[in-house]
C-alpha cells in the first residue's frame, strides 16, 4: 500500500481545465453512454470521476515516502501513450497528470491501453492488494463504475431502491454477464413487443389507407364559466404541430355558434407561411383563456375543474360511447406507406373508439385483480404522488394540485393499458434475473414517455418528462404507440437500454458489491476501505425518493417480490424509503421529527462520522459538493471536521449545466468542488488563531490566481476558495485565540470578535477583498467605510456582485428571465413560469457574506442599485435607474441642460422617486475630484451622484442617443479625474458579453475623446 503519510496526487495537483473540458462535452453524449440505462439526477459525469479516482489512488512522485518502485512502473507505463517523462520526480507528476487528463475523454474510457496503463498504475501504488472505493450516496453509480474501471474493488451502497436498481445492473448484471446479457435484452424484449402488440391490437388501429398512427395529441379541458358561454376552452401551450422549415404544420381553429347551445371550438391542419398565422396560446400560469368569448378562467379554477377530472389526462364519454368531456385529441402523426416524413390530421371516431375499448380494457383488469386474492399490488398504480408544500417535493411538483393524487392519474387509460401489461410481461418473461432487471430499465426509459406529463417537440417527436428535476402540470402532451423504434417506444427504449449497457461494460472488469443501506448506519467494518469518496445530496435540492417514485411504482409491478426493492426501515411503505432519507423536506417526518434543516445537518454528520469509522487511518476521502450559500457550506464543512475529517485538497470541477432549471436563483454552480479529505489524527495539535489567520490571505490568494488560469471564475472560484482555506483550519483539533477562547468554523458574519464571528467570515472577507484588488485596484480592495481614494459603496458591490456571476470555462452568464432547453413549454404552473425580473440575481446571504466586511451597507442601496425579495438580492439593470438617475423629465431633458452646460462644467444630481428637479451644478477644475470622495452619511443624506451613478447616467445617455451630451458628460469626467473611466472599463469587463450593460458601455467607451 501507499505508505503512512505520503500525499496522493489529489492533495497536490489536478488538471482541471482538461477534466472540466471532458466532464462538459460528456454531459452531450446520449447514445450508449451509461446515463442512458436509466434517468438519475444530478449524476455526476464518469469523467471527473475517473480522474478525481485516479489521482486518489496514485501518489505524488515528488513526495519523499513516494515508492520508487511505483515511480519506475509509472516511467515504465505512461510511454506507450505519450512521450517518455523527463528526469526528475516533477517531471513525471506532470506525466502521470496529463494522463489523468486525457483519460477523462469519454472516447478513451474503454480503450485497451488506456485501461492497461490505468489498472497498472493503481496495481502499482497498491502492491499488496486491491484497494476498495466506498461511495455511501451511489445514486446513478458514476464513482463505483469508475473505480470499477481502474481495477478497484468497489461497495457501492444507496436508501433508494431504484438507485440500487441501476448499481445492480451497472456494477454485478453487466460485469457478471458480459454481452450476452444484452442479446437476452434485446431477444426478450422483442417478444415482450410483439406480444404486447398482439394484446392490444385494437387499441391501436391503422388508418383505412394503411397509414400508421404514431403519436395522438392531447390537451386538457375546462369549461369557460363566463355567463352565457360555457364553451369547452382546450389547454394548449403551442398550435405548432411541426416547426422543421421542410414541413412545417400547425393548428388553427373555427368557432362554432349554434342556438340552444355553448359555442364550440374546431380545428383544422393546416401549413402556415408566417409565424403570426398560427394562433398563440390558450393557457399561461394557470389561467385559461376562452377562445370563444375571451374570458379568462383564473387559476383556481383551472385547477379545481381539473381535480374533477383527477388530472384531466383521460376522457369522459356519455352512455353512447361519444366524448362529452374531459382530455380532447387534438390531432394524430401519421406515417404513411411510401411517403417519407409524418403527417397530420384531424381526429375522427374510430379514434376516440379505441380509446373508449382502453377504458373498457382497463375496467376488465381492475376488476379481475379485485375477485382476486389482492396479494399483488393493484395492476394500476394507487400509491400517492407527494404532498405539495414546503420544500423539496412542495417544490418539484404540482400535478397533485390538478387533481392527480394517485401515480396512475399521470396516465390516459390507454397508456395504463400498456404499461399493465408491458410490467405483466416483463414479470413472466422467460428471463434471468438479471435480464429482468434491465427490462425492467427499458420500462422505466419507456414509462417517461408513456404519461401525459412528456410533451411534444418540435419535430413532431416525444419528449420525455423529467426534462427537469421536477414533474409539473403539461397542458397538451402526446400518446405515443408501443414500436416504433425511437426511445419514445419500448423496442427503442429496449435498444437504448443494450446500448447503455454496451457504454457501461468495462473490459476484463470484475463485478462490484451493491448493498441498500442508509449512509448513517453504513454495513462496512471499522477501517476497511482506503478510499471513501461520495456525492451527498444537498438539503432540498433534489427531492430523489418522491421523484423516483414515479418509476418505483412500475419497476415493483415488474420485479413483484424482489428483496432488494422496498423499504427496509417500514416494510409496511408502499413507495421509497422517505423517513431516513438524507433530503431537506419540512413535509415529512422522521420520528417525529420534521425533516429541516438541522434535521439534515444532523444527518449528514452522522454520514460523515460513519465514513471517518470505515475508512483506514493511512486512507483518503473525497465529497462532492455544490452549493451555493455560505450556510450550506459552513453544514457540510462544519460535519466533516466534527466527524473527523481533516481538508487537505480542493478541486473544482464543471460538472453542472449552467442553464438547468436549478441553476437559476437556486444552491446549484456550474462546477462541482471535490474536497480532498483525510481522518484527523487523535493527537492533532491545538492551532493558534494569530498563526492561523496570517497564514490565510496568501494561501487563498495563491488559490484563486491558480484557479483563474485554469478558467474557474465567479461563484466556483469562491467556494472553491473554502478547501485550501479549511486545510489551515482543519490540521488542528482546534483553534483559539490568545485568551484560549475556541473559534468556530461558522458563526455571526456581522460580529467583531473572532470566537463569536467564525474562521469562515475571514474566508469570505479575504476573498472578497482579493476580488476587489483585481478588478478595480487596492484601495477598494482595502475599503472600508469609503477609505481615501476608493470608489464609493455601490460601485464596489456592483463590481463583486459582477465578479461573483461570471461563469466558469468562459460561458457566458445568462439573464435570469431566460428559460432552459431543457424546461418543458407546458411547464406553466405559475410557481414555475413566473416571469422573473431583467437584471442579475444572487443569494442574499452570498451578498451579505461579501458586503459587510468590506464596508458595504446593504441597507443604504436598497431600491438604488440593488432589490432583496425572498432571499434573493437582484442587481438593478440600467434600464430601471432612468428615474432615478434623471427624474420625472427624464434623460432628454437633462440631455439638453447638459449639452447648453460648459465642458468641463457638467454635474449630475442623483434624483429621488419623488421626481424632483434636475439640478445640474457648475464645478471648478480644481475640485475635480470631490465626487469621488463622498462619504457613507453623505449618501445618506444628501443622496448626491456617485461614480457609479454617473456611469449608469453616461449609459443611458448612450441609449437614448444623445451623442452631445454624452460627449459633453464624458469630456466633464476627463477632467474630474480617472475613477469614472476605471470604474467603466472594469465593469465592462464584469458584464455578460451578451447583456444589454456590456453593450452600452462598450459603445460608450469609444465615445470617451482621445
Amino acid at each position: 500500500m501507499i505508505p503512512k503519510g505520503c500525499k496522493r496526487l489529489a492533495e497536490v495537483d489536478f488538471p482541471i481545465a482538461m477534466v472540466s473540458k471532458h466532464a462538459a462535452r460528456e454531459k452531450s453524449i446520449r447514445h450508449g453512454h451509461p446515463s442512458t440505462l436509466h434517468l438519475w439526477w444530478a449524476r455526476r459525469p464518469l469523467a471527473s470521476c475517473r480522474a478525481m479516482l485516479l489521482a486518489l489512488l496514485l501518489p505524488d512522485p515528488c513526495d519523499p515516502l513516494c515508492p520508487e518502485d511505483f515511480k519506475g512502473k509509472a516511467r515504465e507505463l505512461l510511454p506507450r501513450v505519450q512521450g517518455k517523462p523527463g528526469p526528475t520526480d516533477e517531471d513525471l507528476r506532470k506525466a502521470l497528470l496529463r494522463f489523468i487528463g486525457d483519460f477523462a475523454n469519454w472516447d478513451l474510457s474503454s480503450n485497451a491501453q488506456y485501461l492497461e496503463i490505468s489498472r497498472g498504475l493503481v496495481k502499482a501504488a497498491h502492491p499488496e492488494e486491491t484497494p476498495l472505493v466506498v461511495d455511501p450516496f451511489a445514486g446513478g453509480g458514476s464513482i463505483p463504475l469508475e473505480a470499477l474501471r481502474l481495477g478497484c474493488e468497489t461497495f457501492a451502497s444507496d436508501l433508494n431502491p431504484v438507485a440500487c436498481l441501476i448499481l445492480k445492473v451497472m456494477l454485478e448484471d453487466i460485469p457478471r454477464h458480459g454481452p450476452k446479457l444484452a442479446e437476452e435484452l434485446r431477444r426478450v424484449g422483442a417478444e415482450i413487443k410483439r406480444q404486447a402488440e398482439k394484446e392490444l391490437a385494437d387499441l391501436y388501429p391503422k388508418d383505412p389507407d394503411g397509414a400508421t398512427p404514431i403519436a395522438y395529441l392531447w390537451a386538457r379541458t375546462v369549461r369557460c364559466e363566463a355567463p352565457n358561454c360555457g364553451a369547452e376552452i382546450p389547454l394548449v401551450r403551442s398550435f405548432w404541430l411541426c416547426t422543421k422549415a421542410s414541413r412545417k404544420r400547425a393548428l388553427r381553429y373555427n368557432v362554432l355558434r349554434l342556438k340552444a347551445e355553448p359555442p364550440r371550438v374546431e380545428f383544422e391542419v393546416f401549413e402556415p407561411k408566417a409565424e403570426t398565422e398560427v394562433p398563440g396560446f390558450t393557457v399561461t400560469r394557470a389561467k385559461a383563456t376562452c377562445v370563444c368569448c375571451g374570458a379568462v378562467l383564473p387559476p383556481d379554477r383551472v385547477r379545481e375543474q381539473l381535480r374533477a377530472q383527477r388530472g384531466g389526462a383521460d376522457v369522459v364519454f356519455d352512455g353512447q360511447g361519444r366524448r362529452a368531456a374531459g382530455a380532447r385529441m387534438l390531432a394524430v402523426v401519421l406515417l404513411k406507406p411510401g411517403e417519407a416524413g409524418r403527417h397530420y390530421r384531424l381526429p375522427v371516431d374510430r379514434d376516440y373508439e379505441a380509446v373508449f375499448r382502453a377504458q373498457a380494457h382497463l375496467a376488465r383488469i381492475v376488476d379481475e385483480w379485485e375477485r382476486g386474492a389482492k396479494q399483488d399490488p393493484c395492476p394500476v398504480p394507487d400509491e400517492p404522488t407527494p404532498a405539495g408544500g414546503g420544500s423539496g417535493a412542495g417544490r418539484a411538483f404540482s400535478v397533485r394540485k390538478y387533481g392527480m393524487l394517485q401515480w396512475g392519474d399521470l396516465l390516459t387509460a390507454r397508456q395504463k393499458v400498456v404499461m399493465v401489461t408491458l410490467a405483466g410481461l416483463v414479470r413472466r418473461a422467460g428471463m434471468s434475473e438479471s435480464g429482468r432487471h434491465l427490462a425492467a430499465c427499458a420500462l422505466s426509459v419507456f414509462g417517461r414517455s408513456c404519461n401525459g406529463n412528456a410533451r411534444l417537440r418540435p419535430d413532431s417527436s416525444v419528449a420525455p418528462a423529467f426534462g427537469m428535476q421536477t414533474l409539473p402540470i403539461t397542458w397538451t402532451f402526446p400518446e405515443t404507440i408501443l414500436g416504433g423504434g425511437r426511445s419514445e417506444h419500448f423496442d427503442g427504449a429496449v435498444e437504448t437500454v443494450a446500448k447503455a449497457f454496451l457504454g457501461a461494460a468495462i473490459p476484463n472488469g470484475a463485478a462490484g458489491q451493491v448493498e441498500q443501506a442508509d449512509a448513517t448506519e453504513h454495513p462496512l467494518a471499522d477501517e476497511s476501505a482506503p478510499v471513501w469518496f461520495t456525492d451527498p445530496p444537498y438539503y432540498d435540492a433534489v427531492p430523489y425518493s418522491d421523484l423516483s417514485d414515479f418509476f418505483f411504482v412500475w419497476i415493483k409491478r415488474a420485479l413483484f417480490g424482489h428483496a432488494q426493492f422496498g423499504d427496509p426501515a417500514d416494510p409496511m411503505n408502499p413507495l421509497t424509503p422517505k423517513r431516513g432519507e438524507a433530503v431537506q423536506d419540512e413535509t415529512k417526518r422522521d420520528n417525529g421529527r420534521a425533516k429541516d434543516r438541522a434535521w439534515f445537518e444532523d444527518k449528514m454528520a452522522l454520514a460523515f462520522a460513519e465514513g471517518r469509522r470505515i475508512l483506514r487511518k493511512d486512507g483518503v476521502g473525497a465529497v462532492v459538493f455544490a452549493h451555493k450559500t455560505t450556510e450550506g457550506w459552513e453544514a457540510l464543512l462544519s460535519g466533516m471536521i466534527g466527524g473527523g475529517w481533516t481538508i487537505s485538497g480542493s478541486w473544482p470541477l464543471s460538472t453542472e449545466a449552467a442553464s438547468r432549471l436549478r441553476a437559476r436563483e437556486s444552491a446549484a454552480l456550474a462546477t462541482s468542488v471535490h474536497l480532498i479529505c483525510r481522518p484527523r489524527p487523535d493527537d492533532a495539535p491545538v492551532g493558534d488563531w494569530a498563526n492561523v489567520l496570517r497564514e490565510l490571505p496568501a494561501r487563498v490568494g495563491n488559490w484563486m490566481e491558480r484557479l483563474q488560469g485554469e478558467g474557474v471564475r465567479g461563484a466556483d472560484l469562491v467556494f472553491a476558495c473554502i478547501g485550501p482555506a479549511l486545510e489551515i483550519y482543519s490540521r488542528y483539533s482546534k483553534v483559539v485565540d490568545a485568551e484560549e477562547r475556541e473559534i468556530p468554523l461558522g458563526g455571526d458574519p456581522e460580529a467583531t470578535e473572532p470566537h463569536k464571528r467564525g474562521f469562515l467570515a475571514y474566508v469570505w472577507e479575504v476573498v472578497g477583498r482579493t476580488a476587489l484588488e483585481q478588478v478595480l485596484g487596492t484601495a477598494e480592495a482595502k475599503a472600508r467605510n469609503s477609505a481615501a481614494g476608493a470608489l464609493e459603496e455601490d460601485a464596489r458591490l456592483t463590481a463583486l456582485f459582477l465578479w461573483t456571476l461570471q461563469s466558469t470555462n468562459g460561458s457566458e452568464l445568462k439573464d435570469e428571465t431566460e428559460e432552459s432547453e431543457d424546461e418543458p413549454e407546458e411547464a406553466e404552473e405559475e410557481e414555475m413560469s413566473r416571469k422573473k425580473k431583467p437584471g442579475f440575481s444572487l443569494i442574499f446571504d452570498v451578498v451579505r457574506r461579501f458586503a459587510q466586511p468590506l464596508g458595504i451597507h446593504l441597507p443604504e442601496w436598497e431600491g438604488r442599485i440593488i432589490e432583496t425579495m425572498k432571499g434573493v438580492v437582484r442587481l438593478l439593470p440600467i434600464a430601471e435607474r432612468s428615474r432615478q438617475l434623471f427624474g420625472e423629465e427624464g434623460a432628454s431633458a437633462v440631455a439638453d441642460r447638459i449639452e447648453r452646460t460648459p465642458t468641463g462644467q457638467v454635474q449630475l444630481g442623483l434624483f429621488t422617486d419623488s421626481g424632483v428637479e434636475p439640478e445640474v451644478k457648475g464645478r471648478g477644475r480644481g475640485r475635480k475630484k470631490a465626487a469621488a470622495n463622498v462619504g457613507d452619511e453623505a449618501l445618506r443624506t444628501h443622496r448626491e451622484a456617485t461614480t457609479l451613478d454617473r456611469v449608469h447616467a453616461a449609459m443611458l445617455l448612450q441609449a437614448g442617443g444623445r451623442t452631445n451630451a454624452l460627449r459633453a458628460l464624458l469630456e466633464g469626467e476627463q477632467q474630474r479625474g480617472p475613477d469614472f473611466l476605471r470604474l467603466a472599463n472594469a465593469l465592462s469587463a464584469l458584464y455578460p458579453r451578451d447583456s444589454e450593460e456590456k453593450r452600452l458601455l462598450d459603445a460608450m467607451l469609444l465615445a470617451v475623446p482621445r
